[in-house]
């Protein structure tokens, strides 16, 4: 028995100084934290959904996850041949062109009237706080810090590690002029060097001027925060980004909810929805979308093409690597009423403003 007390107080010993790493960030506190609490979304000590969202749905336990993920028959989660990608130039790119670079998962880059977007960008190779443990698949590591040109805005949908990645945040430092985030996050960024000035946290429903015709609105999501042990102490959000020439919802991360309807009856017609269809499970279906709930979204934004992302480079669920582009193009072609899916290859250019796109179904050459 004593033997046993002496293991345990040294795993904990040791859980309590790896979790000092940076990488971790740092949690609000103080005066930070007395701010951000005033959210009318902050409530007895975390940040809550706009409807009751538990963390995992009825009937599931983590327990059951965790035995499902390491007993369960889960074939094809990973590729079995690199994925295809092409390496742009992002410094040649011609200032008057409205492109999108998607990197995989949720983090791709953004130049719109101008101005330079950067989201959720993770160059590290892994979405985890332990090495080696979530790892990008073969082929989607074609981009570095390095290879990102000066940006006028940097989203961060939320605090996970497959969105806010320490070692990509770092590197990045001196090539960001704004970071735009949500309540509390901006203490991850202040604990890796940020200046205050750069960072602004913003709560739901909030906008920010990039000029008089220009503006980046937060808006809610339906998902969690947090790094560690902590959960929900830091904003998650969306975005709507309105060019004087477009309007490009960025999801993040989100299960659905009415608030799509709401923002789409707000701002009308989206002429590009990026919403996360991909790591979705029965068993936290109110913080993920599945493909058909993806659809449905993205027909409540009034958009004009779907981008589904947030698939194709790490495994968090056990579906079929595949399967997210799989499902949501059968769906979208069986529907009565098909919206154009943006489906580029990784790091590949393509002209926001050119409709007439044929994406190709890039996924179904691998096996």
């Amino acid at each position: 028995m004593g033997s046993i007390i002496a293991l345990i107080a040294v795993l904990a010993i040791a859980t309590v100084l790896y979790m000092r790493q940076a990488q971790f960030g740092k949690a609000p506190s103080g005066e930070h934290l007395e701010q951000i609490s005033q959210s009318e979304h902050y409530e007895d000590g975390y940040f809550k959904n706009l409807t009751f969202t538990p963390d995992m749905t009825e009937g599931h336990t983590y327990w059951s996850i965790l035995k499902d993920q390491f007993f369960g028959n889960h074939p094809r989660t990973k590729p079995a041949e690199p994925i295809p990608s092409q390496k742009t130039d992002l410094f040649s790119i011609p200032e008057d062109e409205n492109v999108l670079i998607w990197f995989g998962h949720s983090s791709y880059y953004i130049q719109l009237d101008g101005v330079k977007i950067l989201v959720d960008p993770v160059f590290s190779g892994n979405a985890s706080p332990i090495p080696g443990t979530v790892k990008s698949f073969p082929g989607t590591d074609l981009y570095m810090p390095d290879d990102i040109p000066e940006v006028d805005y940097l989203l961060i949908s939320h605090d996970h590690y497959d969105h806010l990645d320490h070692k990509t945040i770092t590197a990045l430092k001196g090539k960001i002029n704004q970071v735009i985030c949500g309540l509390g996050v901006g203490s991850h960024f202040k604990h890796w060097g940020y200046p205050e000035d750069k960072i602004s946290e913003q709560d739901w429903n909030r906008s920010i001027e990039v000029d008089s015709i220009f503006k980046i609105h937060t808006l809610p999501a339906r998902h969690f925060s947090g790094r560690g042990f902590a959960r929900k102490n830091t904003l998650w959000a969306s975005y709507l980004i309105e060019s004087p020439t477009m309007k490009i919802y960025v999801g993040g991360d989100s299960g659905y909810g009415e608030f799509f309807k709401k923002i789409g009856d707000r701002f009308g017609e989206i002429d590009l929805a990026i919403l996360d269809n991909g790591q979705y499970n029965d068993a936290w279906k109110e913080i993920h979308l599945h493909p058909e709930q993806v659809l449905q979204a993205a027909h409540d934004l009034n958009a004009k093409q779907l981008f589904p992302v947030h698939s194709s480079k790490f495994v968090l669920a056990m579906h079929p690597w595949d399967e997210p582009l799989n499902k949501v193009s059968r769906l979208n072609q069986e529907s009565d009423n098909p919206i154009p899916l943006f489906t580029p290859v990784l790091g590949t250019k393509t002209i926001l403003s050119d409709t007439s796109v044929d994406f190709s179904a890039w996924w179904e050459e691998i096996d």
